[in-house]
């Protein structure tokens, strides 16, 4: 897994990269409270390159997600491809999340 951070306009944007499993969950869940350590943070997990997600990942953005809830935002996803997607879905997580098609779309969401 890569991740790599970029700041648009006060809103950190995620690009990850790669698989999310269980050897990999924990330093993006760690990522993601540094940048929720921050009062306000607003963040947006871009999943262009994700190839893959395990319940271990999606425990690493049920955690991010809720600190978000509790500063008053919520973490945005955006840019699944239809094999992610399809690992959301069966797992039942394409409603927990807002889950938007473009960077774009997720930027507009977290201003």
């Amino acid at each position: 897994m890569d991740v790599r951070e970029q700041l648009i306009d006060a809103v950190t944007v995620l690009a990850v990269e790669g698989r999310v499993d269980s050897t990999t969950a924990p330093i993006l869940g760690e990522r993601l409270a540094a940048l929720q350590s921050h009062p306000g943070a607003r963040v947006v997990v871009d999943c262009h390159e994700l190839e893959y997600i395990t319940s271990a990942g999606f425990q690493a953005l049920l955690l991010a997600d809720r600190r978000a809830i509790e500063d008053g935002h919520r973490l945005v996803l955006c840019d699944l491809n239809p094999k992610v997607k399809q690992l959301f879905d069966l797992a039942d997580f394409l409603d927990r999340f807002p889950i938007v098609p473009s960077r774009d779309d997720a930027l507009r969401l977290q201003r």
